[in-house]
């Protein structure tokens, strides 16, 4: 599996995790709960983001340079972090909701980038052998096992 597809999956994951977001901020007025829905989906960002950091992003430099796409990632996963620092920090339930819409905003229009553009850089550039071989270690970092199309959990 090419790591662009293992990306867009995480993303497809992250997307129902968003809407759930959403509905939450609609509908819940407890701190608890949302801070629950919001530490999930951090740990699940963050955990997306190294990965792109560690994996595609150095790959990628070479071909493209350090500004332009990969400067506007990196300053967008600093914002995400940013945001995701003031949502655990902050105990007001209106300005949680408000930091939490802020940055589903945030997340879904860096993935659409993602997806259309810098995805698209990554198989022109690398080519399928490099993003199969950076797939492995995906595969490895996830504790999945990769076979044909599909995935298996590996614990």
């Amino acid at each position: 599996m090419k790591l662009t597809d293992a990306l867009r999956g995480e993303h497809a994951v992250l997307y129902e995790l968003f809407a759930y977001l959403d509905e939450t901020i609609g509908r819940s007025d407890d701190l608890r709960d949302l801070r629950g829905a919001v530490s999930v989906l951090e740990r699940l960002l963050v955990s997306h983001a190294r990965i792109e950091e560690d994996l595609l992003f150095p790959r990628l430099e070479p071909h493209i340079g350090q500004m332009g796409p990969l400067a506007v990632m990196r300053t967008e996963h600093g914002r995400i972090d940013d945001l995701l620092e003031a949502a655990r920090q902050e105990n007001d339930i209106a300005a949680l909701k408000s930091l939490v819409g802020q940055l589903l905003q945030l997340a879904y229009g860096h993935f659409r980038k993602e997806e259309s553009v810098l995805f698209d850089m990554a198989e022109r550039f690398l080519g399928g052998a490099a993003l199969t071989e950076m797939g492995e270690q995906w595969a490895a970092s996830r504790n999945v096992i990769v076979k044909g199309q599909g995935c298996m959990a590996t614990h």
